[in-house]
């Protein structure tokens, strides 16, 4: 009977039970694509990583929700660096900040972890890819999915589909009062949506912190059979961050994200963009993560 370790690991947090969790599934090259959906939809996990060997960089992942492969997650690669570490699979570092790559499914990308004393977490950072910016989208049209109207969209915003690595639906509040209203008013006609217009899920955010260091707070809703509302989004957040850098709504290309904190699972994200606001070369997302249970898969 084969048997795969495994870990559930919780992202963006220094703090067991915060951040968003995430299935980590180790030694799994000869698990198909079939196998590794059913064990995503088992898990029942935002996402669910699956570590094999790679010809090209250090490891490569699969990232699966409980409804479809992605290519390319924040929180899961948090989750993935956090349990190779745990593991002896990747060597702590203890001296100077160690490189890698990790090899997802349309490419390698670029990992950085630093040292980290006393046993804190260390902070593991990913660069995305070039974003890309795609459709723009009605305001009334997607508000409506929310629960929102117009008025509720940052003004002089646009609705726009942002991908640093996945497509993601941007969606800019006008304040977190608009922010917390949102809700999923409409799932199948969102779902109809995101399948016509080719993105993966929607990124509210407002342009205030939870607590005062953040400069972003934002919720992300998914429709099923994945997870309705993600607790930290690290995909999206570097979407976000380009979108935000690129429109003019940043004054630094550096800042703190925050989500999750609504939902009892409060987590932070350390942001980078690369490049001037018309070329943005990457955004680096940035954070620790906790693990908190590791086990076997018997199949």
């Amino acid at each position: 009977m084969p048997v795969y370790p495994f870990l559930l690991v919780d992202a963006f947090t220094e703090t067991a039970l915060g951040g968003n969790p995430c299935a980590v599934v180790l030694d799994a090259d000869d698990l198909t694509a079939d196998q590794m959906q059913q064990l995503a939809r088992e898990f029942n996990q935002s996402e669910t990583a699956f570590v094999r060997r790679s010809a090209v960089a250090e490891f490569g992942v699969h990232y699966f929700t409980p409804g479809e492969e992605i290519p390319l997650a924040g929180h899961p690669t948090i989750a993935t660096i956090t349990a190779l570490l745990h593991t002896g699979r990747l060597p702590r570092p203890t001296h100077s900040t160690a490189a890698l790559a990790l090899e997802l499914r349309d490419g390698p990308v670029a990992i950085t972890v630093a040292p980290a004393a006393g046993g804190q977490p260390h902070l593991i950072n990913m660069a995305q890819r070039r974003p890309e910016f795609g459709q723009l989208h009605e305001p009334a049209v997607v508000l409506a999915f929310f629960g929102l109207e117009p008025d509720d969209l940052l003004p002089g915003a646009v609705v726009q589909t942002v991908s640093t690595g996945t497509p993601q639906l941007m969606v800019p509040l006008r304040d977190a009062a608009a922010l917390r209203r949102a809700h999923l008013a409409d799932p199948a006609g969102l779902e109809a949506y995101r399948r016509a217009t080719g993105f993966f899920s929607s990124h509210l955010f407002c342009l205030t912190g939870a607590p005062p260091a953040g400069t972003t707070f934002a919720r992300h809703f998914c429709t099923p059979p994945d997870l309705p509302e993600d607790p930290v989004t690290g995909s999206a957040t570097g979407g976000m961050a380009a979108y935000l850098w690129h429109y003019g709504l940043l004054t630094e290309p550096t800042f703190v994200a925050e989500q999750g904190h609504w939902m009892g699972r409060p987590g932070t994200v350390q942001v980078r963009v690369e490049g001037p606001p018309t070329d943005i070369r990457t955004v680096h997302i940035g954070g620790t993560g906790v693990v908190i249970v590791q086990g076997e898969l018997r199949l």
